[in-house]
């Protein structure tokens, strides 16, 4: 979800597009049944499906995307090497294949990974889908005028730093070989056990050389999935896609495509989404959103009329809400006074201003509470739901601020009740019964995403947030904690400025895996570990609530995205 030049560049709340952008690990629907409303029927073939969304889908090219898992809408037209699951809750949170026959093959060392692509792929004018064409693919992704998808395999694929991509270049990449029509591989700089997980993203969709027209490709890209682009209006904001007749579910065993047309209708508000969708009149009866969640005053409503509460989807993904400190700063350089703010810190008003329980759960740790990240419960600083404003006085003592101190707490303007005044204005009130008195500095969220992602201009104290690529430990502590990935002079997100040889060296241990199991266990003993620096105190994880229309069923919403799963959706 995420930025820097190595990794990362926000997929925000979720809709991926990615994601993203955001647990307990629980997570279908808890509203409603699997089957979605309507009850009994089996979910069948045909109709128009319409998502209502806020923001566009532009750069509808596979290069350009920034997805997790493939993307919503992008994973109905772009197939990949790896999938997400394509099931409710923890489950979802599983890499399995795709275009491949399996989750690929790694060398002893998890440098090499081999790929061997499913027999009878075709694209939607019937020709043959090769390892050559996904080769291409990938390489078209480092183009300079296609940029905008994930940063790994510049840095991950051996002799790709310079790469410019095939216009420039003809030769392509050595790192990737395709011995045959079937069989492609991967030549890596570094043991990467989570591959898998990245031969989701779009940058590993095949595409047909003789196909593609550059930065025109993204108003027609060639499917491999079960729909094709059939209009693409103002740069994404109306896609109407239909189906790919050479699509067959016989080689696609995760999207299920029972609608005949996706409708895609974007740059609309917020509270027009959750009007239509609750009126659930004509086309809106079939209707759906992958990017606009319930305020905590439309789900107030919403809650109090049971046709409409049976109407929403509950999610969860890999996100946390966060307080950083830069320790370059005083008084944050002295680890009692980031760990005094810890424990006055009062998570049950910041929940509530978050929108309450339904909408945010606490979090004492970085990682998400889902199994697939490594989760382990801990808590280095416990001071109960309310916070201990009577510890923090005694660190603070101990720091040599025994008569309080004041501080500047920099968030965003932005009401997104993540980074905002609401946030900011509960940390300041909890903090003022430790005798901090705390002076909020709000900022337009532009200049809050500048100011907070330079090093030279970081503060001392801010609100900030992450979310996963891919549901793991490894994209959500390495961006934040890895030392070799502070980025200087560009968007760098250890804002701890943390640069431990130990937590390095274990980051490089842990990818050596390919037992995505194992990794998981250590990736939460390092988040105990990295918790008890008191870098960053972890707030609280964000709940998806979602409505969708009377005649939409089939919901599935994995904890890989926390949202309905429209590969899934069927309609009336």
């Amino acid at each position: 979800m995420r930025q820097p030049s190595v990794i990362a560049r926000r997929v925000a709340a979720a809709s991926v597009s990615l994601v993203v952008a955001a647990g307990a690990a629980a997570c279908g629907p808890k509203d409603s049944d699997a089957k979605g409303s309507g009850g009994d029927s089996a979910p069948h073939k045909g109709g128009t499906l319409t998502v209502l969304n806020s923001e566009p889908q532009t750069d509808f090219d596979p290069a350009r995307l920034y997805t997790s898992g493939g993307g919503n809408v992008p994973s109905l037209v772009f197939r990949t090497l790896t999938t997400r699951n394509r099931a409710n809750g923890a489950a979802g949170a599983k890499v399995v294949p795709d275009l491949a026959t399996d989750t690929g093959r790694p060398s002893k060392n998890a440098t090499v990974w081999t790929y061997t692509l499913k027999k009878g792929l075709k694209y939607e004018d019937g020709t043959p889908i090769t390892s050559a064409d996904i080769k291409y693919g990938v390489e078209r992704s480092f183009a300079p005028e296609l940029s905008g998808g994930a940063p790994y395999l510049r840095d991950w694929l051996v002799g790709a730093a310079d790469y410019q991509g095939p216009y420039k270049d003809k030769k392509g990449l050595s790192a990737i070989e395709t011995p045959d029509a079937r069989t492609i591989v991967f030549h890596l700089n570094k043991p990467e056990g989570e591959f898998p997980y990245l031969a989701t993203q779009t940058q590993f969709t095949p595409v047909p050389r003789s196909k593609d027209d550059g930065t025109k490709y993204e108003a027609h890209p060639v499917s491999s999935g079960p729909y094709k682009v059939v209009r693409n209006e103002n740069d994404g904001e109306h896609l109407i896609l239909k189906r790919n007749p050479y699509w067959s579910s016989a080689v696609d065993d995760q999207r299920k495509a029972y609608p005949d047309t996706i409708d895609v209708r974007s740059g609309l508000d917020s509270s027009v989404i959750n009007q239509r969708l609750s009126a659930s009149q004509g086309a809106d009866a079939a209707a759906v959103t992958t990017d606009t969640n319930l305020g905590p005053a439309e789900l107030a409503k919403v809650s109090g009329d049971k046709e409409l509460a049976a109407r929403v989807g509950t999610g969860h993904f890999g996100y946390t809400n966060y307080i950083a400190f830069n320790p370059t700063v005083k008084p944050f350089d002295n680890p009692k006074v980031r760990e005094a703010i810890a424990y006055a810190v009062d998570r049950s008003s910041v929940v509530n201003a978050a929108g309450g329980s339904a909408l945010a759960e606490p979090a004492t740790t970085f990682l998400p509470d889902q199994k697939s990240f490594g989760y382990t419960p801990y808590d280095p600083f416990p001071a109960g739901a309310a916070g201990n404003p009577a510890k923090a006085k005694e660190l603070l003592a101990q720091a040599g601020y025994k008569n309080g101190l004041t501080l500047t707490l920099t968030h965003s303007n932005a009401k997104d009740f993540e980074t905002s005044p609401e946030i900011a204005t509960a940390i300041q009130d909890a903090l003022k019964k430790a005798g901090v008195t705390v002076r909020l500095q709000g900022l337009e969220d532009n200049d809050y995403r500048d100011k907070i992602h330079s090093v030279k201009t970081e503060p001392g104290f801010f609100l900030a947030h992450w979310g996963a690529d891919w549901p793991s430990g490894g994209p959500f502590l390495a961006p934040i904690f890895d030392g070799r990935q502070i980025v200087k002079d560009g968007a760098n997100f250890n804002t701890g400025l943390l640069n431990d040889k130990s937590v390095n060296a274990e980051i490089d241990a842990i990818n050596k895996l390919t037992d995505l199991d194992a990794a998981a266990k250590r990736w939460g003993a390092l988040d105990k570990k990295i918790g008890e620096k008191a870098l960053v105190v972890p707030l609280f994880h964000p709940v998806y609530k979602r409505l969708y229309g009377k005649d939409v069923k089939n919901i599935v919403i994995s904890d890989w995205t926390g949202v309905l799963d429209i590969s899934q959706v069927a309609v009336k």
